[in-house]
């Protein structure tokens, strides 16, 4: 009975999508208020968790989107994102782009939050795409794979920094077995993809596919490169800064939103009024950024909503409390409590913080080492993303494909990352 509320809410809103067609915003309100009836609520308090959770999802959300999508469009129609690429090719070669760009993600993703890097990274990878010709899916999941290992398992990211707070783990400790972990789940999940990132092909999106204006200059690669990963300069040197000499002004240039309107301001001036382009331009250029996103935050909005009908329910705890009297490895056991979480509320923080909580008296049993218990939990997050993640959206819309090409790719690539990393992590704890 614990799970029935779940699984007819994640069937409705399939039927309601794939079958009936409706609106997907629409169909979710509708999952939520049922889901959040037949779990107990009352139908205000079912809409009070509906706001909340589109609120709270939307608040941390719109200025990262909205700013990125502005940064994005500026670096693909002033030309800097095909000269970027068109270097990554002759440096790397085509045989070598997808290692390439699993570099660049492992290494962006570290400092930043995983939708900053989404943004920052997806249109590079669609340039990349329209440019050589190359399968969408061939060259972006093995980086989207990257990316995922770093939300998942390494600090600084917010879930695996609170966890390792809560276990009492060392940071230090955690970075380098989630790296250690994290080099193979992203391996593994681009050779068992190789076959689907070839099949699915879909239609590059309009808007990240432009051609250079010849009127007007396109800017150096040194100001290409700055000004498309000035994010991942704010938000990695502050945190590098900050450990060191800690500082309100630094503290401040670290943080995402203020990070990425400085990028903003940059792209408009470095990339747009500098080349010769009038302001006048360069804003129609950043309303059509935002216009283009208005359709898939309001989709996140809709996952936020059935997030918050998932905790307003207590699902979460419900689960917990069956699973904690069943004597297995405390590695094993944090990892499924994060998993049905993660499957039953679709995001990987809140399953993360909630496996802990769940998890903190089981620290230290059996000799288990704190710092692998973060990881078997922040693998256990990231697994099996479907339909009520905002970052399974995020990945349809971007990369132009159906609900059933994002299970067979994204998710799977989730799933993967996700199975592999508890391997690893059972691994070393057979070493250290």
């Amino acid at each position: 009975m614990v799970f029935l509320p779940i699984v007819l809410g994640i069937i409705m809103l399939i039927l309601l999508v794939t079958v009936v067609k409706l609106d997907t915003f629409i169909s979710f309100v509708l999952v939520c208020l049922f889901v959040g009836l037949t779990g107990g609520l009352t139908v205000a308090e079912a809409v009070d968790a509906i706001q909340h959770g589109i609120g709270d999802t939307l608040g941390s959300l719109v200025i990262i989107l909205g700013f990125g999508a502005m940064l994005g469009k500026l670096v693909a129609e002033s030309g800097a994102a095909n000269k970027i690429t068109n270097r990554l090719v002759a440096a790397f070669g085509l045989k070598n782009i997808q290692l390439a760009l699993i570099v660049t993600g492992f290494i962006v993703g570290i400092p930043m939050f995983y939708t900053v890097g989404f943004v920052i990274l997806v249109p590079l990878v669609i340039a990349i795409a329209a440019n050589t010709k190359l399968p969408l899916l061939y060259v972006g999941l093995p980086m989207l794979a990257s990316l995922s290992v770093t939300h998942g398992f390494l600090p600084p990211h917010p879930a695996p920094t609170a966890i390792a707070e809560m276990y009492g783990a060392d940071l230090g400790l955690t970075l380098i077995y989630g790296i250690i972990t994290g080099i193979p789940a992203i391996i593994a999940a681009k050779f068992l993809l190789r076959k689907t990132m070839q099949r699915i092909q879909p239609k590059l999106l309009k808007e990240y596919v432009v051609e250079t204006d010849d009127r007007y200059p396109v800017p150096s690669l040194t100001i290409c490169l700055l000004v498309a990963l000035l994010p991942v300069i704010l938000i990695g040197g502050a945190s590098l800064v900050s450990t060191f000499a800690p500082h309100p002004i630094i503290t401040a240039l670290g943080n995402p939103a203020i990070a990425m309107l400085l990028s903003v301001l940059a792209a408009i001036y470095f990339l747009g009024v500098r080349t010769g382009r009038d302001i006048a331009e360069v804003t129609k250029t950043l309303a059509s950024a935002v216009s283009s996103i208005a359709v898939v935050l309001l989709i996140i909005a809709g996952a936020g909503a059935f997030k918050a009908i998932m905790v307003a329910t207590q699902v979460s705890e419900q689960i917990g409390e069956v699973l904690g009297g069943l004597g297995m490895s405390p590695l094993i056991l944090a990892w499924i409590i994060a998993a049905l979480i993660r499957v039953s509320v679709g995001s990987a923080t809140v399953s993360a913080l909630t496996a802990a909580s769940i998890m903190l008296p089981m620290v230290g049993a059996q000799g288990v080492s704190p710092e692998l218990l973060v990881l078997a939990t922040g693998a256990g997050s990231i697994t099996f993303s479907h339909i009520n993640d905002g970052g399974f959206w995020l990945f349809k819309e971007y990369f132009n494909v159906s609900i059933r090409e994002t299970l067979l790719s994204w998710t799977v690539m989730e799933t993967t990352v996700s199975i592999v990393g508890l391997i690893g992590v059972l691994i070393l704890d057979q070493i250290i």
